[in-house]
């Protein structure tokens, strides 16, 4: 009976209670969406740097070191010499060391289309072991070629057998490379990779590395490879900052969940906003029916029965705007995380056939949804525990 009286009470002001179940959509759908949105875009990072979990990636020290991978204050001029190369190469021993030369320079493709690339040297016996090939052949010492990242191949057009020219210097391209993403080690979707012989040729040798790769066949001997570089090379000084994709993931990860606060903390935001309207509406239909309050007092229900009776509204109001908000924010999270995914994997194939909708997904409908039940039974109690404490003399004597 009680409920019946309640679900009356909101269908008599229906404009009224229709203007919050509206807020309350609204901040489900934001809590709910928003937190699809950064989960999606945290799964897809994991899913977009590649698999390279066998791999310590050993850098020049910087005065900004110990940041986080990609951190462009860390682009300074700065380099490992040979002589630490070897010395690493050393303490990672069994392990394959695989130094690496980066620089940039105007690369022409030929038709008059040219632009400026990074520019990988590795050695022609470490590159196998490195990157994968889409088509064409690894270069040889006595045969230099080059090989061409998938995304700079696809974008002129570039296939093994063409040529190019780097700095005014023509090349033959020998294969094009298998797309890899980002990686903690090296990028070379829109690089150009050449023996590093070649490379010490057209911009001079003694330069040194700019990192160093070592290739862990165990990953449980991960961290003893880093303790034994660290305690080779940085003795007395902090030589080099050494780290793995394990550490790049943990990074990156904790990026991410901020961001996924952050996005449903402004969701929240919204249905706090909507639970001050639906205090609004609580405290305006309890002083639109004092005299009913202090009729149903006089016949004896309880105050108890009183304060769930409007509870119940609020209740409903919560319980209606909560589904309905639920059925969009799974419309419009996929929506949004699709988005999202499009612009983050902009020219890549990373975004085709991942799923932005999992238990994951789920569990911000869920959450989002339980939010708005339980923020509309708060914001009407107060009015309800108000209206339950009412005298059923005062009442009947208010007009």
């Amino acid at each position: 009976m009680l409920f019946s009286f309640a679900a009356r009470n909101l269908r008599r002001h229906w404009i009224r209670s229709s203007l919050s179940i509206i807020g309350i959509i609204i901040g489900v759908v934001a809590i709910a969406s928003l937190g699809i949105m950064g989960n999606s875009i945290n799964l897809l990072v994991a899913n977009v740097i590649t698999d390279v979990g066998d791999t310590v990636v050993i850098t020049p020290h910087t005065a900004i070191g110990g940041t986080f991978a990609g951190d462009p204050r860390t682009a300074v001029d700065a380099a490992i010499p040979a002589r630490e190369v070897e010395e690493i190469r050393r303490a990672a021993n069994p392990h394959r060391t695989i130094p690496v030369l980066q620089g940039a320079d105007e690369v022409e493709f030929g038709r008059g289309e040219s632009g400026y690339a990074q520019i990988i040297g590795l050695a022609s016996e470490d590159i196998p072991f490195l990157l994968d090939l889409a088509e064409g052949q690894y270069p040889r010492q006595n045969q230099p070629g080059a090989l061409v990242g998938t995304h700079l191949a696809r974008e002129y057009g570039i296939s093994p057998g063409s040529r190019i020219a780097i700095g005014g210097e023509n090349v033959r391209v020998a294969g094009v490379l298998a797309e890899r993403g980002f990686a903690a080690d090296i990028n070379p979707d829109y690089a150009v990779v050449v023996p590093d012989g070649w490379y010490e040729n057209h911009f001079g040798a003694g330069r040194g590395y700019s990192m160093v790769i070592v290739r862990v066949g165990d990953v449980n001997q991960i961290d003893a490879v880093k303790e034994a570089v660290e305690s080779r090379l940085n003795r007395r000084d902090e030589v080099v900052d050494i780290f793995d994709s394990r550490e790049m993931l943990r990074q990156y990860e904790e990026i991410y969940q901020q961001i996924t606060v952050f996005l449903v903390g402004i969701g929240g935001i919204s249905l706090l906003i909507a639970a001050v309207n639906i205090l609004n509406v609580m405290y305006i239909s309890v002083a639109e029916r004092i005299r009913e309050i202090g009729v149903m007092r006089s016949i004896g229900i309880l105050r108890q029965d009183i304060l769930r009776m409007f509870l119940y509204e609020a209740l409903i109001l919560g319980l209606v705007g909560s589904l309905v908000g639920g059925i969009m924010s799974a419309a419009a999270g996929y929506l949004i995380s699709v988005a999202a995914v499009e612009v983050f994997t902009a020219g890549t194939t990373f975004g085709e056939n991942f799923t932005v909708l999992d238990l994951s997904a789920a569990g911000y409908i869920v959450f989002g949804m339980a939010f708005g039940i339980g923020t509309s039974i708060a914001a009407g109690f107060y009015p309800a525990w108000r209206a339950s404490q009412l005298s059923p003399i005062e009442a009947m004597r208010q007009k």
